[in-house]
Order: C-alpha cells, then structure tokens, then sequence
C-alpha cells in the first residue's frame, strides 16, 4: 500500500496552482494533508479538495516543515527564495519556475522522455516551459527511432500562458472592439515593459523580452530546454514564439530533419505507440488537433503529419496540448507519481 504523503501546493489560488490541486484529486494521488500556499496577499482564502475547503498559508520557510513533496507555481523570485528552504526540510521541491530549469544540478523533467533523470535530484527538479514540454513528447519517439538534427518550430499559445490578467484582458480588448469602443493594450506581450499591444483579433510576435541574438527569452527556453531534456547539446533548434487569442492550449508547427530517411507509416507507428501521444490526422475529414478539443486533456495531440516538399528526411507535425494542463500542472504530478512509484523521494 502506497504510503500517503503530505503535499505542499505554492502559488495555490493561482491558475496552474489550482489545476495542480484538481489534478492531484483527480489522478488520486496519495495525498494525505494538502498544504496550499500562496502569498501574503492570498494567505487566509481557501481551495477545494475532495469537497473541502482548505485554508492557504503564507509560503515562509518554516511552512515546509513536514512536507513530503512541494509541487512550486509561484514565479521564479518565489522559487529561488523558497525552494532551497523546502528541500532543506525534507520535501522535494517539483518547480513550475524557470529559476533552476538550466542548473546543472537540477534535473528537467519531461516523464515520457526523460523520466529517470527525475531520480538524481538533490531536492529540486525543474518542470520544463510549456510549450517545450508538449514539443518533445511529440519528437522523441521520432528522435529516438531515426535521430534528429533540426527543429524549426514556430508556436500558437494561449493566453493563458501569460496568467489569469491577459487572460481578462483578452476579453476586455475583444468586447470593446465588437462594441466599437478603443480601449488600450495594458499587459501583453510584456506587462513590464512600457509598450503594450492589443491580443483582440491579432497576433503578437513576442513572448518574453528580446535577448541580443534577436531571440525572445521564451524561443531561447525552448532551444536550451531541449537540447537538456533530449542530452543533445549539439541538435538545432530554431523557434518563433507568438501569442495568439486562445484562452486555452498551445499549438505548435513542427518541422524536423531526421538523421536517417523515414517512411511515414513508420512515424506514424511510432506516434501512435508513444506514450502520452494522440495522433489525430484524417484530413479526408478534417480531423486535426484543435485548442478547443483538446482543452482539459492531459495527452499531447499530433496531426498534420506530412513529409516536406524539399528535403527528403523533412518532416511535418502540428502538435496541440492543453499549456495548463501537460504543460505545467499535470506534468508536474506526473513526476511526483513517477518519484512515488520508484522510491525517489529519499
């Protein structure tokens, strides 16, 4: 019988906090105290958990103190002052955060692809970004059957990524346009910075801040997580990040070129056998991978596959995934199940 545990939930009245809750409900997770934590200004309200409402601490340190497990989604400030202190208590701290996703002492951690690496831990492991996440669940059946040596990924993501505030301004922005009113931009596609745009009815090109290669700090997560998650330091990875007016799911066009030649039967044999993959691709009836169809599933979702027109080992994917969902909370429980069922949290 699995020992029951207690877990730490920070950032608990947030988004990705509160799916990390439903999911260690709905996964029946062995679950035996929930400590929800939030902070200053959240202490004090309560969530819900098996049909009871559970009061949220103040995350401090000494908050830790009996904690088996702290599934972390409180920004990446909050991280770096407060997952230390955790595993210095005891816990295993699974971070939402990119504060410690390219420390070489923290393992990232996607379960379907580099599942064991979770074992090595020192306390903390790092949940990769989302819309890394959901990219190389779809590409490493592939990678690992014919090799890869180009990525080039230009992605579609939700709103939602940006947090529950572009999420309000979305509709906001969206009724005032249909109303014939002009309202302006207060958050995207960078809430600090002194220039916003408006995400009713357009795309924004621009996730995070530009480094000096002309990259966003988003599109370099994606370069650098990959290559660490797949140990590939010398794979290419070229992507283009774009914020689009979705609540809900990250949609991504996937180009690839294999190592050896292929045959499509082939990957989509692979697909269909890979763990956490759904392949969706009928085009004769239209069925592809939708954000709207797949809101509130944990899978990644496949479609579109096609061999490029010009390169012979060159392959076409669209993958979709829920970003709340396998992109972040799921994915983190995952890791804590994967911790449970191989003795990892000692």
């Amino acid at each position: 019988m699995t020992e029951e545990l207690t877990v730490a939930v920070v950032g608990a009245t947030g988004a990705v906090g509160r799916k990390m809750i439903e999911t260690l409900e709905t996964r029946r997770f062995p679950v035996k105290t929930l400590v929800p934590m939030a902070s200053s200004r959240s202490a004090g309200k309560s969530v819900t958990f098996r049909g009871e409402n559970v009061t949220v601490l103040e995350a401090q340190p000494e908050a830790f103190k009996g904690v088996d497990i702290a599934l972390f989604s409180a920004g990446a400030k909050t991280s770096r002052a407060l997952s230390p202190e955790a595993a210095r208590r005891g816990a295993v701290v699974i971070d939402n955060s990119s504060a410690f996703r390219m420390d070489p002492e923290v393992p990232l951690v996607v379960p379907e692809v580099n599942g064991r690496a979770a074992l090595g831990h020192r306390g903390i492991i790092a949940n990769p970004n989302c819309s890394t996440i959901q990219m190389v669940v779809a590409l490493k059946p592939i990678y690992d059957r014919f090799g890869i040596e180009r990525i080039i990924v230009s992605t579609y993501q939700a709103v939602s990524g940006a947090g529950a505030r572009a999420v309000e301004e979305l509709m906001t922005l969206t009724r005032s346009q249909l109303s014939g009113e002009k309202r302006p931009a207060e958050i995207l596609p960078v809430s600090s910075l002194p220039v916003h745009h408006s995400i009713a009815f357009n795309v924004l090109p621009q996730i995070d801040v530009f480094e000096d290669n002309g990259f966003t700090k988003e599109e370099m997560k994606m370069v650098n997580e990959t290559r660490k998650i797949l140990d590939d330091p010398e794979i290419l990875v070229s992507p283009t990040c774009v914020r689009v007016p979705v609540v809900t799911g990250h949609s991504e066009a996937v180009y690839v070129e294999t190592e050896e030649p292929f045959e499509l039967e082939d990957i989509y044999g692979v697909l269909e056998h890979a763990p956490g993959v759904v392949v969706l691709d009928d085009p004769a009836s239209q069925k592809y991978p939708m954000p709207a169809d797949t809101e509130g599933r944990p899978e990644v979702f496949v479609g579109r596959i096609r061999k490029d027109l010009g390169h012979p080992r060159g392959l076409n994917l669209w993958v979709v995934s829920d970003n709340l969902l396998k992109g972040a909370a799921y994915n983190a429980v995952q890791i804590a199940e994967l911790l449970v069922e191989q003795g990892g949290l000692r």
